[in-house]
């Protein structure tokens, strides 16, 4: 369902930081910090996961869409800088009720569009549904399991394992 300007405002303006905190406490960012650094273990790639409750007004008036802001935070985060370029930005935007994955040039070349898309419809029917934890942990588990087809081989951790609220 595609909202009108005036609507995704208000629902990015009553989506405020604390709601993150409600849905993902420190325990299920820990919960999903050890999901991440279990699954590196499986393979060569790098996951990083980060979660928005909203965007600034000046964003919604501007028309950055959630592809748009998951890109530039998949920028801002350095997930492109590893070594084989195989690093994934598992992004939530709450005020969206979007997920995006952004994967780097060595994945994005091996691993369809279609593939990812599933990844992110099942974590937004999990989130839907009010798993957050859940849903992100097996987010990054099947993830995980698309890396490891291309890069099998465990390699040292590039990037920080723990969610990033912005």
């Amino acid at each position: 369902m595609k909202l009108s300007l005036l609507q995704r405002c208000w629902r990015h303006l009553v989506t405020y930081p604390l709601i993150v905190r409600r849905r993902l406490p420190d325990a299920a960012l820990t919960a999903i910090e050890q999901t991440v650094l279990v699954s590196e273990r499986a393979h060569g790639g790098e996951i990083r996961v980060a979660i928005e409750a909203d965007l600034s007004l000046l964003d919604i008036l501007q028309g950055v869409t959630p592809r748009q802001r998951a890109r530039n935070v998949f920028v801002e985060l350095e997930v492109w800088d590893t070594v084989a370029r195989n690093g994934v930005l598992i992004y939530l935007c709450l005020a969206d009720r979007a997920v995006e994955i952004v994967a780097d040039r060595g994945l994005s070349s091996v691993v369809s569009d279609a593939e990812w898309r599933v990844v992110c419809e099942q974590l937004q029917q999990a989130c839907g549904s009010g798993q957050y934890q859940q849903g992100m942990c097996s987010a990054v588990q099947a993830v995980g399991r698309l890396i490891a087809k291309h890069y099998p081989h465990a390699d040292h951790n590039e990037q920080p394992n723990r969610p990033v609220l912005l």
